[in-house]
């Protein structure tokens, strides 16, 4: 039994069947111990709030319109949000889990009142599932940032000598967050190479993805909170690829960091995959070399063992799996992460998106980005179907997957992500041309 496998038998002690035979399968990545929350529209209808369960999606404004969801009002899911019911606080979120979970389960008597209101999941449109109030993307993995600081400083110089400090971080941008399936345009931007003596404004030709996942903020806060706080304020989790160009990256970024390298597009997965469904594959992170200031400190096991991989697959071929890793590589957990952005008094609110940094493990097939695979370039990475990638080209899919698992009672149980996908479309033509 693994480390997770045990805490994942003490955090659940009971595992529930449902009556949804698809959501009981053991490859299954949405059984109730899941409930996953995501915003769909079936077939010319608008969107609003469900649950995956199975192959199915359940409408939650059907069930609380016809009183199957006690006290919660119909209209906070009628949304094409989940902000409106995050608002409504703790106790509304384990209500709402319960509920379901008793709902779904396999003794349910109200089986028939529901049927009326599932959905098949690959019939409907997913939208995102938040109203993104701010983005903050985080430099939380250590082996990511040893990486990138091994190529451009020297492996003497690879970390910032703040990075083993606090977690650090810039403050993207809410508007360019897109939702799972939504196609990303190749962006122009300003680059200079060393044997240039002028920059030229053009294509990116170094677009990359980053492998990461992003934190949701449930509930607001006016001033610095305590790790165990900022654990209770998220809501849960997201796969995120936060696209970037790097070599608009690197004429930009000094003095003051990503900009328009890091504003093209940052895709979510259409699921959020709470914090309750996550409970019990929580691990520690990892030996701190040097001891965090207090307010910092880890507290209890606040990283997940949530396997993670990539797939890229140049136009009309298949999919190659680039890398392969774990959540608990980073070396900063959410909560962290989420500290260090309130310390100042900074006003965190419903809906900000947290994104964790790129990903990456100790081995080269660990890597989270091309950047480090390809080790800038100079290390090009070849695809099962014989091509050959350093960064991405036009009409490349990027599929990004996430799955907590482990042996609950003797039942394995896995809690899936779904998918975070997005293909790349060449630049326009004409960026000016209207």
């Amino acid at each position: 039994m693994t480390e997770a496998d045990s805490t994942a038998t003490q955090a659940n002690p009971s595992v529930v069947l449902s009556w949804l035979d698809s959501a009981n399968a053991e490859a299954c990545e949405f059984p109730l111990a899941n409930l996953p929350y995501g915003v769909f529209s079936p077939a010319g209808e608008r969107p609003r709030c469900g649950v995956a369960i199975g192959d199915a999606v359940l409408d939650c404004q059907a069930l609380a319109s016809i009183g199957l969801l006690g006290q919660l009002d119909a209209s906070v899911f009628a949304k094409p949000t989940w902000n409106a019911f995050m608002a409504e606080g703790t106790n509304a979120w384990q209500a709402l889990r319960a509920r379901l979970t008793e709902l779904l389960g396999a003794d349910s008597v109200n089986r028939a009142r529901i049927e009326p209101h599932l959905y098949d999941r690959r019939a409907v449109e997913l939208h995102l599932p938040i109203r993104v109030a701010e983005y903050t993307d985080f430099y939380a993995g250590r082996h990511h940032a040893t990486n990138v600081g091994t190529m451009f400083r020297g492996a003497e110089n690879a970390l910032p000598p703040n990075w083993l400090h606090m977690p650090i971080g810039y403050n993207g941008r809410a508007s360019s967050v897109v939702v799972s399936g939504t196609s990303v345009r190749r962006p122009w931007g300003q680059l200079k190479s060393p044997d240039q003596p002028l920059p030229a404004f053009m294509p990116s030709r170094r677009f990359d993805l980053e492998l990461e996942m992003g934190a949701i903020v449930g509930k607001a806060s006016e001033r610095p909170v305590t790790v165990d706080e900022a654990d209770a304020m998220i809501f849960g989790y997201v796969l995120l690829n936060d696209w970037s160009a790097r070599d608009i990256q690197a004429w930009e970024y000094q003095p003051l960091g990503p900009f328009q390298a890091k504003a093209t597009a940052t895709t979510i997965s259409p699921w959020i995959v709470t914090s309750a469904a996550l409970a019990p594959f929580r691990v520690p992170t990892p030996a701190r070399e040097v001891e965090l200031l207090p307010h910092l400190r880890d507290t209890s096991p606040m990283l997940y063992d949530i396997d993670l991989e990539v797939g890229l697959a140049p136009s009309a071929q298949a999919s190659t799996t680039i890398t392969r890793t774990n959540y608990r590589e980073l070396y900063y957990s959410a909560a962290q992460q989420l500290v260090q952005h309130a310390s100042s008094g900074c006003p965190m609110r419903i809906g900000d998106l947290l994104g964790s940094g790129t990903i990456s493990g100790p081995a080269r097939h660990q890597r989270g980005s091309l950047l480090e695979l390809s080790w800038g370039g100079k290390e090009p990475l070849t695809l099962d179907s014989g091509e050959q990638r350093s960064f991405l080209e036009d009409g490349d899919t990027l599929t990004l997957h996430g799955r907590a698992q482990g042996n609950i009672e003797g039942r394995k149980v896995v809690i899936g992500f779904g998918e975070c996908a997005g293909t790349l479309l060449p630049a326009l033509t004409d960026p000016f041309g209207g």
